[in-house]
């Protein structure tokens, strides 16, 4: 049986996937902490590039050949590019809530203005601070005043500094459009998003017309953090996607 391994977003760590492997009794299952958050959070990330190294290597070093691939947000951003650099053993990719890649140069300007206020506020100002703005972006308008408290009261261990580091090295303006390739790809693919996600519905139909093999799922009573807020039907859907994608070579 391949392994599951599960990318978080921005601001988590390995711990954020708990509920949901609660729910998956049985399923073989890595969580990883990414370059620059929890136990990784001394090795930020330098650029975007380094990525895909850093994972291989953790994946050997935990002697893992074959595995799926979730991953949530700016984890399922990573996970894509991972994927589509070529990666040996990997036998499906699953993208949770996660953006394929700006397509115009005008995006990428605005997306690079935007991204180095984020990255100047979490470098300056107090981290609670900035998550009280953060968390009222609009893909997380769904969000009740409680869950914002949790959110914020979760993530201020965070340094903000490293946190910096990783976001600007992250940024989606620094990534490539990576929508041609999962056109073309014949790696299994499937697209997570919440009913309530207005932005992450739309990118994945787009993606969907563009890949007939693409599976897309809403998850019902979820925003932007599907997994975090219907553990219980991700999981289920989790089991049902498992089963049913026959193991290749990891030399593939």
């Amino acid at each position: 049986m391949a392994e599951l391994v599960l990318l978080h977003g921005l601001l988590g760590d390995r711990h954020d996937w708990q509920p949901l492997l609660a729910c998956l009794p049985g399923v073989d299952a890595l969580a990883l902490d990414l370059p620059g958050h929890g136990r990784e959070s001394a090795r930020p990330l330098r650029r975007l590039a380094d990525f895909p190294a850093w994972l291989s290597a953790r994946l050997q070093a935990e002697g893992i050949r074959r595995y799926h691939l979730l991953g949530y947000s700016l984890g399922g951003r990573l996970a894509l590019y991972h994927a589509a650099g070529g990666a040996p053993g990997l036998q499906s990719l699953i993208l949770e809530g996660a953006h394929p890649g700006l397509v115009s140069q005008a995006e990428r300007r605005e997306r690079t203005r935007q991204d180095a206020r984020w990255a100047r506020r979490f470098y300056r100002e107090p981290l609670e601070t900035v998550l009280a703005d953060w968390y009222h972006q609009p893909v997380f308008a769904e969000l009740s005043a409680a869950d914002r408290i949790q959110l914020i009261a979760a993530r201020r261990q965070n340094d903000g500094r490293r946190l910096a580091r990783t976001y600007c090295a992250t940024s989606l303006a620094r990534q490539p459009d990576l929508a041609p390739w999962l056109a073309r790809t014949r790696l299994p693919l499937a697209y997570l998003y919440g009913q309530q996600d207005g932005k992450f519905a739309a990118i994945a139909t787009r993606l969907a017309a563009m890949q007939p093999q693409l599976s897309r799922q809403a998850v019902p009573d979820a925003g932007h953090n599907a997994h975090r807020d219907n553990p219980e039907f991700v999981a289920r859907w989790l089991q049902h996607w498992l089963a049913g994608q026959p193991i290749s070579s990891p030399t593939l």
